[in-house]
C-alpha cells in the first residue's frame, strides 16, 4: 500500500513534490496501489518510484519522468504519456490499452505480458525493450524504434508498423496478421514461425531476415527487399512477390502455390 505521507506530498502539487524529492534523495517513494485515476502529473519526477498496482487510468503524464519506476500490474488505461520517460521501467502485466505514448521513451523497459492494445506509440523509442507475450493488437507503432526488442509470441495483429525500425528484433512466433508494415526495417530480424498472413510488407527491408517456417500466405511482399533472407519452409501461398528482390534468399521447401512471382524485369524465382 502507498505511504500516506508520500501520497499527500504528491497530491500537494508538482512544486511541493519536487522540493521534497530534492531534499530527500535517499528516500524511495512508495505509491503502490494508490488511486491516481485522472490526476494531472504532467512533468512530475517519478523516477524509480514504486507504482506497482497503481490506478493511473486517464491520468495526464505528459513528459513525466518514470524511468526505472515499478509500474508492474498498474492500470494505465487511456493514460496520456506523450514524451514520457519510461526507460528501464518495470511495466510488466500492466494495462496500457488505449494509452497515448507518442514519442515516449520505453527503451530497455520490461513490458512482459502487458496490454498495449490500441495504444498510440507513434515515434516511440522502444529499442531493446522486453515485450515477450505483450498484446499490441491494433496498436499504432508508425515510425517507432523497436530495434533489438524482444517480441517473442507478441500479438501485433492489425498493428500499424509502417516504416517502423525492427532491425535485429526477435519476433519468433509473433502474430502479425494483417499488420501494416510498408517500408518497415527488418534487417536481420528474427521471424521464425511468425504469423504474417495477409500482412502488408510492400517495400519492406527484409535483408537477411529469418522467415523460416513463417506463414506469409496472401502477404503483400511487392517490391520488398528479401536479399539473403531465410525463407526455408515458409508458406507463401497466394503471396504477392511482384518486384521483390530475392537474390541469395533460401527458398528450400517454400510453398509458392498461387503466388504472384517477381516480374520479368526483376527476374524469376528460379534464377535466384
Amino acid at each position: 500500500m502507498a505511504n500516506r505521507e508520500h501520497l499527500a506530498l504528491l497530491k500537494a502539487g508538482a512544486v511541493t513534490w519536487i522540493e521534497w524529492r530534492k531534499k530527500n534523495p535517499q528516500i524511495e517513494p512508495d505509491l503502490s496501489a494508490a488511486n491516481l485515476q485522472g490526476d494531472n502529473l504532467r512533468g512530475a519526477n517519478l523516477q524509480g518510484v514504486n507504482l506497482s498496482r497503481v490506478d493511473l487510468s486517464n491520468a495526464l503524464l505528459v513528459r513525466t519522468n518514470l524511468s526505472g519506476a515499478d509500474l508492474s500490474s498498474a492500470n494505465l488505461y487511456k493514460a496520456f504519456l506523450a514524451e514520457a520517460n519510461l526507460s528501464g521501467a518495470n511495466i510488466s502485466v500492466a494495462n496500457l490499452s488505449g494509452a497515448i505514448l507518442t514519442q515516449a521513451d520505453l527503451s530497455y523497459a520490461n513490458l512482459i505480458g502487458s496490454d498495449l492494445s490500441e495504444a498510440d506509440l507513434r515515434g516511440a523509442a522502444i529499442a531493446s525493450a522486453n515485450l515477450i507475450g505483450t498484446d499490441l493488437r491494433g496498436a499504432n507503432l508508425k515510425d517507432a524504434d523497436l530495434g533489438g526488442a524482444k517480441l517473442i509470441r507478441t500479438n501485433l495483429s492489425f498493428a500499424n508498423l509502417i516504416e517502423a525500425n525492427l532491425i535485429a528484433a526477435d519476433l519468433s512466433e509473433a502474430s502479425l496478421y494483417q499488420a501494416e508494415m510498408l517500408g518497415a526495417y527488418l534487417y536481420k530480424t528474427e521471424l521464425h514461425k511468425a504469423n504474417l498472413n495477409k500482412a502488408h510488407l510492400s517495400g519492406a527491408y527484409l535483408l537477411q531476415a529469418n522467415l523460416s517456417e513463417a506463414d506469409l500466405s496472401q502477404a503483400n511482399l511487392s517490391w520488398a527487399n528479401l536479399r539473403g533472407a531465410n525463407l526455408a519452409g515458409a508458406n507463401l501461398r497466394g503471396a504477392n512477390l511482384r518486384g521483390a528482390d530475392l537474390k541469395g534468399a533460401n527458398l528450400s521447401g517454400v510453398n509458392l502455390q498461387e503466388a504472384i512471382m517477381p516480374d520479368s524485369k526483376s527476374g524469376s524465382i528460379g534464377s535466384y
